[in-house]
């Protein structure tokens, strides 16, 4: 655990879920639901077959943003970043398209989202923030 003041995890930390042998486990903090999380990677995957559910994925993402720890709210920052950078690197491709550059650009927008959505996955699994939020690209 980071051994700052309000023992916000450090971009990456892994959270460990240690507790004393001389602590009750009905006493132990509960741990926080990273159901809709989970559910707006997997929102943004189901948009390549029913492309609306991304615009539900970043409704969710909004509503839940503040209501966690630290590092779950990280992931809906990433998760809302993700929508809106998507949104420009797919505008800017399908604009592309006229002139044909589009269609390898949309391919590569595809496998960006794939990746950032195993990543945000993972990140949740561990119960961790997701690395390199603020990034553009991975």
């Amino acid at each position: 655990m980071s051994d700052n003041a309000k023992g916000a995890p450090i971009e990456g930390e892994v959270i460990s879920n240690e507790t004393s042998s001389e602590q009750p486990s009905s006493e132990q903090s509960p741990q926080p639901d990273t159901t809709m999380a989970m559910v707006i990677y997997a929102l943004y995957l189901a948009s390549f077959v029913v492309g609306f559910t991304s615009i539900v994925g970043i409704v969710i993402a909004y509503m839940y943003r503040g209501k966690g720890p630290v590092w779950l709210d990280e992931h809906y920052r990433y998760q809302i970043r993700t929508f809106w950078i998507g949104l420009l690197y797919g505008s800017v491709a399908a604009l592309l398209t006229l002139v044909l550059i589009g269609f390898p650009l949309l391919f590569a927008l595809a496998v960006w989202l794939i990746i950032r959505c195993v990543k945000g996955f993972k990140g949740l699994q561990e119960k961790r923030a997701p690395s390199n939020v603020d990034s553009w690209f991975l």
